[in-house]
């Protein structure tokens, strides 16, 4: 079509990916559990496409990604448009405008068309021949999804060259407009016929939304192995033949047998949600389909467009609702991530709650379940605890009446609606422990925050994705001692770790924060328990030598900047005080602009001197993760342990991880599935072209010894008298033994006479 060098230059880019990812071709397993399909065979994966979740829709590339990261019997989907000249193209979209450079290439071609009685402007595939559109170079179409691969040159294929170039196991056209088409002379029929009789081109479904269409073709398929599927559109949408809405069609399936063997529906035709996105009980749609022959395929799947919050923002747990539910399965989805599908059907699903764990990755909570409640509530460490975690944590704080509890932050504002509440006034500044102002533990009385609402973490609301609102209060908070009382009664867990921060500060004010957590532990009778281990983290050096000096308990060393690499003396330093370390996903796959540019030496050299390493934090959201990882938490996952060599994990999402460990895909060898396989870093940064590179980036810092060794820490001081709090809250004490005056009359005055000289 005018296009062969552009079709060389994306092959040659596709070939450089295949050569760096480390992926194999995907082989599939044996999954002997009973499939509630129609056919009682797995569901299939459709390619929606390609993986156009990160090629642009209908690429070489995108194809080419699917191929190598799916099931071995993946359908690719092409959307056929007609050209001016009757060709068939694969592009996304009847307007040509927001998946390519048309605007550009023919910037005064724009033109106004009716579209199902709608009008409609944009760049139409009807006033382009076929050589014209090969100087069209396709472009990724959902804006929220990366643009630098648009620089590749992947040009605009016909449904013949992509099946001819890609040799796809299975093929679906979708023929979403010909009544569009026949308005405009152009035979939609004629061109799908004349495919189908091509002996160099299989076709193995055909779908559309069009009632007419569908019925005009299918006496030409009565015993072709081609199925024609019916596609379900909005339900208040309007299907142009018989003028009935969707919806209304869908109360006679028997009629839609008439003409399909199957049909698409959206996702919510099946698990509808509510108005604040949780879902509803299910329809008993695919099992009356299946009482009429009809295969069900979903639609509308995507890992970077939440669904419903059941999901924790976990694209494999929705894939399994449709799939592995008890009670039916869906015949195949139609996504545009197909790697997370694939994985779904072929190394979760049916695994049953009692499936023990393939690999040693040690899943450890970061402020218990966080991702689903307010973080170190009761009911955040009890859905951790459900969820199969190892270690439950608590960051310990210090209250004003010296009660270790455990909280996120010293800093009350970040975890509670204190700024809300009568303690609204006792904001200071302390820049040891945080630049800004706050509300801190030691300003209250354990009996005082324990009256403050929970408020739950989104740390990815500025991309408008929350956790959990009809839980974003739930929980009440709990005392270290308390905390340890619930993790003694879970038999499930094999440990506790207790964090300890801003160590020198608190006990320059008064607090004896490390004689108050090994206290609690004694009380609880961590001294003598064996069947859970104690681990005490801390990013100070000084806090893990005096723990080594009066304890055994397990010492885990937080490196709390990300990190290019450690000095050997520096790491024989870690060892003196600690036998694991924690350290940043950046510290051991470097990224710039959210995709990763290399990986570091840091992991095998800290685990060569018998020091484990534990990284954090593994979130489900997917605008948390690299490019690279797909949009998809078990990619990450999976990518950091297989490739990155880690022994555990921090996550405020446990089930993620630890459904991750159990799955039947791990400890292939060379037969691992490329849907299982780690990716390779750098792989995806290679094939950005150097108009769309990001500027580079200074690497990180090398871990030093200066960076970790520490004086011993001091003794706890005499505790400040503190007031009421109707009063004055107590006044942290500087490390010369004077109240500290932030926010007091006194830096006001201070702030007044050193402004005086800058006056004159």
């Amino acid at each position: 079509m005018g296009s062969l060098r552009g079709i060389s230059v994306a092959i040659f880019v596709v070939q450089a990916l295949l050569a760096s990812v480390t992926l194999v071709s995907a082989q599939g397993s044996t999954n002997g559990s009973r499939w509630q399909t129609l056919s009682g065979k797995a569901p299939s994966v459709i390619a929606h496409g390609g993986f156009s979740g990160i090629f642009a829709d209908s690429s070489y590339g995108a194809y080419s990604l699917a191929l190598l990261t799916s099931l071995p019997d993946v359908i690719l989907w092409c959307d056929v448009q007609l050209t001016r000249d009757g060709a068939g193209i694969c592009f996304p979209d009847l307007k040509l405008d927001n998946n390519s450079d048309v605007a550009i290439v023919y910037k005064d071609r724009q033109k106004t068309y009716l579209v199902n009685g709608v009008s409609t402007k944009g760049w139409f595939s009807i006033d382009f021949t076929l050589r014209e559109l090969g100087n069209v170079i396709l472009s990724q179409g959902v804006y929220s999804r990366t643009n630098k691969f648009d620089g590749n040159n992947y040009p605009i294929m016909t449904v013949q060259e992509t099946y001819a170039q890609l040799n796809p196991p299975r093929f679906w056209l979708n023929i979403q407009h010909d009544a569009f088409y026949t308005q405009h002379n152009l035979s939609m029929r004629s061109f799908v016929l004349s495919v189908t009789r091509n002996r160099n081109v299989t076709i193995d479904y055909i779908s559309s939304p069009e009632v007419a269409f569908l019925q005009n073709i299918a006496p030409s398929f009565q015993r072709s192995a081609t199925k024609l599927v019916f596609r379900f559109l909005g339900q208040n949408d309007v299907e142009p033949s018989t003028n009935q809405t969707y919806g209304s069609l869908l109360k006679n399936i028997t009629f839609i047998k008439t003409f399909a063997s199957g049909i698409i529906v959206p996702k919510s035709y099946i698990w509808p949600v509510d108005k604040d996105l949780y879902l509803l009980p299910s329809t008993s749609l695919v099992l009356d389909a299946h009482k009429e022959g009809l295969e069900v395929f979903a639609s509308d799947f995507y890992n970077d467009v939440p669904f419903s919050f059941n999901y924790s923002y976990d694209p494999v747990a929705e894939y399994l609702q449709f799939i592995d539910n008890g009670e039916f399965s869906v015949d195949g989805m139609i996504s545009d991530f197909p790697i997370t599908p694939s994985a779904a059907i072929d190394c979760f699903a049916h695994l049953g709650r009692n499936a023990s764990n393939q690999v040693d990755l040690l899943v450890i909570s970061s402020n218990g379940a966080s991702g689903d409640y307010p973080g170190c509530t009761n009911v955040a460490y009890s859905k951790a605890i459900q969820d199969g975690v190892d270690v439950i944590d608590c960051p310990v704080q210090m209250t004003m009446d010296g009660t270790p509890i455990c909280l996120s932050s010293i800093n009350l504002i970040d975890s509670t609606t204190v700024a809300q509440s009568e303690f609204s006034n006792l904001t200071t500044t302390i820049t040891q422990i945080m630049p800004g102002s706050g509300i801190f533990t030691f300003n209250l009385s354990w009996s005082e925050i324990k009256t403050l609402t929970p408020v739950i973490s989104s740390p990815q609301s500025q991309y408008k994705l929350f956790r959990n609102p009809r839980f974003k209060s739930a929980g009440t908070f709990l005392t270290l001692s308390e905390f340890l009382t619930m993790a003694s009664n879970a038999s499930s867990l094999q440990g506790v770790l207790i964090s300890i921060e801003n160590a020198p500060f608190l006990l320059e004010q008064g607090f004896a924060v490390t004689d108050a957590v090994v206290n609690a532990l004694s009380k609880a009778g961590y001294g003598n328990k064996t069947d859970q281990k104690v681990m005490i983290q801390s990013s100070s050096s000084s806090v893990l030598m005096k723990f080594k000096s009066q304890t055994n308990y397990d010492l885990v060393y937080k490196v709390d900047e990300d990190i290019g690499g450690a000095q050997s003396s520096t790491i024989d330093d870690i060892k003196r005080f600690a036998s694991a370390v924690v350290i940043s996903k950046d510290s051991v796959f470097p990224e710039n602009s959210a995709f990763i540019t290399s990986a570091t030496n840091v992991v095998p050299r800290l685990k060569a001197a018998n020091l484990s390493v534990y990284v954090q934090t593994f979130s489900n959201e997917f605008t948390s993760q690299a490019w690279d990882f797909f949009s998809d938490p078990t990619v990450e996952i999976n990518s950091f342990y297989v490739g990155g060599g880690i022994n555990g994990v921090v996550t405020d999402f446990p089930k993620t991880s630890n459904r991750y460990r159990r799955n039947r895909c791990l400890n292939r060898g060379n037969q691992t599935p490329g849907y299982m396989s780690s990716v390779q870093p750098g792989s995806l940064y290679q094939l950005i072209t150097a108009p769309y590179l990001p500027p580079a980036e200074a690497p990180n810092p090398f871990l030093t010894e200066a960076d970790v060794n520490e004086p011993p820490l001091p003794p706890v001081a005499a505790k400040a008298p503190s007031t009421s709090t109707n009063g004055t809250a107590l006044a942290p004490r500087s490390p010369n033994g004077q109240p500290k005056v932030a926010a007091s009359a006194i830096m006001q005055l201070l702030t007044v006479f050193f402004a005086i000289p800058l006056l004159f």
